[in-house]
């Protein structure tokens, strides 16, 4: 571990965060334009890839350090989660660490700054035309006030906002932090959702490529509701899934004494369920259709298990966290 990684593991986990942007967002001043890593390239959702190792959405909640992050050398980065008003999520403290589990617990709730101010930083980031091949999804999520049944329209506003800067889009039903929105990937609900959606999406491309929808989903989901999810994401010609968010089981962890914090585990406990989702997913989702696997991926090994589960790319978050750009550059030479 680096020294500066050390110096930020000793701080509370909130603040360390807003130092490591505030870190990213000087990264980005530098001059020259900004490639991923070189490693196994291959095709996601029609576009290039130029290695299979992305950053999930989370940690740049708001797209201020995205070509910081580039830097780093992700085939691909997500930002978000985005909501279409600005809001503060939930009450401090609502991130904890669990080094001994290479865990981490948060209940942050949607914050961020709007859908307008990411707007603002996309349009600085292409416009500089700094990114070079770096692949950029933007995650969507509804207003903590909104009502369920008015999702959709939450969903629209980002993707009529946003669309201009995004290579894909994420539409977020799975976080546990938002009261109810875990109900929206089950039955008539999310066929409804990811019908309007999709609508959308046509709609705004007009006679140019479509920006391509994933849905990412939960990892404690049972086999039936998962293959009723990949039903429901085949029939509304959805472009990929998204497999796993945070958990809220504490098995593994039990023992620690954050595991009685509400919020969503992310981090190594979460590795093999979300292999499992995706190895699910895979076997019945059409063979062309992108399949992204993110959830606990800690170690090299790790990484091949999951696109041998069928992911033909992967996401990481808490073993950045923990383990800064050096992550990156293993995970990319061990998936070469």
């Amino acid at each position: 571990m680096s020294a500066l990684q050390s110096i930020l593991l000793s701080l509370p986990p909130e603040r360390s965060h807003d130092l490591a942007i505030v870190g990213l967002k000087g990264a980005a001043l530098l001059p020259g334009r900004v490639s991923p890593l070189p490693g196994r390239s291959t095709t996601i959702l029609g576009k290039p890839l130029r290695n299979p190792v992305g950053l999930a959405a989370g940690l740049d909640k708001n797209a201020e350090a995205v070509l910081g992050l580039a830097r780093c050398g992700f085939g691909f980065v997500e930002v978000g989660t985005v909501t279409p008003l600005a809001q503060p999520g939930n009450p401090q403290p609502r991130l904890f660490r669990l080094p001994e589990h290479k865990a981490l617990i948060n209940r942050m709730g949607f914050n961020n700054d709007g859908m307008q101010a990411m707007a603002r930083r996309l349009a600085r980031v292409r416009s500089s035309n700094k990114l070079c091949g770096t692949l950029l999804g933007v995650n969507l999520g509804k207003n903590k006030d909104t009502p369920n049944e008015d999702a959709a329209s939450d969903y629209l506003k980002g993707m009529d906002c946003l669309h201009g800067y995004a290579d894909y889009f994420t539409i977020n039903l799975s976080s546990p932090n938002t009261p109810g929105l875990r109900s929206l990937q089950h039955g008539d609900a999310l066929r409804s959702l990811l019908s309007r959606l999709k609508e959308r999406q046509l709609q705004l491309a007009g006679q140019s490529q479509p920006v391509p929808l994933m849905l990412k989903v939960a990892p404690d989901l049972s086999s039936d509701d998962v293959a009723q999810i990949a039903e429901q994401v085949v029939a509304c010609a959805f472009d990929g899934v998204i497999a796993t968010n945070t958990t809220l089981s504490r098995e593994a962890v039990a023992e620690h004494p954050h595991a009685i914090e509400t919020g969503g585990l992310s981090g190594q406990p979460l590795a093999d369920r979300s292999v499992e989702v995706v190895r699910q997913l895979r076997s019945v989702l059409p063979e062309g259709m992108a399949l992204v696997g993110v959830g606990g991926i800690s170690t090299e090994s790790q990484a091949r298990d999951m696109l041998q589960a069928g992911a033909q790319a992967i996401q990481i978050y808490t073993s950045f966290i923990y383990n800064g750009s050096k992550m990156v550059h293993k995970l990319v030479a061990a998936t070469n």
